[in-house]
């Protein structure tokens, strides 16, 4: 082989050596900033098509029904609580049904309500009697194709409650 040849093939090489490196630092960063999404069933039975779990301290999005009576506030801050069961048709909430605690520290969306979808983001953890919980830093709410801003809500004579905080809880929330 000519040294012309020779210097192109490596320089070629370098270059697609160059590349991969680049794309496979790439890839572990994204991969340390995936959540990924888990219903409560998945949680603690596993995936139904692999059998994965989520780990203890893994940033996880967990997505499902708020069940009523569930929620729990602390009137002295903005802490709530509340159980998330698995979104299934016809919606019936049984206590046979998995459940994840969810709590998170913050104002809540105003669509936020019992018996509606929510998505959370957190992470996983286990309390001191071994109960697996998410310790949610974000809260999303779920609206379905009938939502209506509250402003037409009013107009149209439906129900509409907004969460209310008070000043001592608003005060706290540091």
């Amino acid at each position: 082989m000519n040294p012309r040849r020779k210097k192109r093939l490596t320089i070629v090489a370098s270059i697609l050596i160059g590349i991969a490196s680049v794309a496979g630092l790439v890839l572990y960063a994204l991969s340390q900033n995936i959540d990924l999404f888990y219903t409560p069933s998945e949680i603690t039975q596993g995936k139904k098509d692999s059998g994965l779990k989520p780990n203890l301290g893994q940033r996880i999005r967990i997505g499902g029904l708020v069940v009523p009576n569930s929620v729990k506030r602390d009137p002295d801050n903005l802490k709530v609580a509340f159980k998330l069961t698995d979104m299934k048709m016809p919606i019936v909430f049984k206590d046979s049904d998995p459940m994840i605690t969810v709590y998170y520290e913050g104002i809540l969306p105003d669509l936020f309500r019992e018996g509606q979808g929510i998505v959370a983001n957190g992470s996983l953890a286990r309390d001191n009697s071994g109960t697996l919980h998410i310790e949610a830093s974000e809260v999303l709410a779920k609206h379905d194709e009938n939502y209506m801003p509250a402003e037409l809500a009013d107009a149209a004579g439906k129900d509409y409650k907004k969460l209310e905080y008070s000043d001592k809880q608003l005060e706290n929330k540091n």
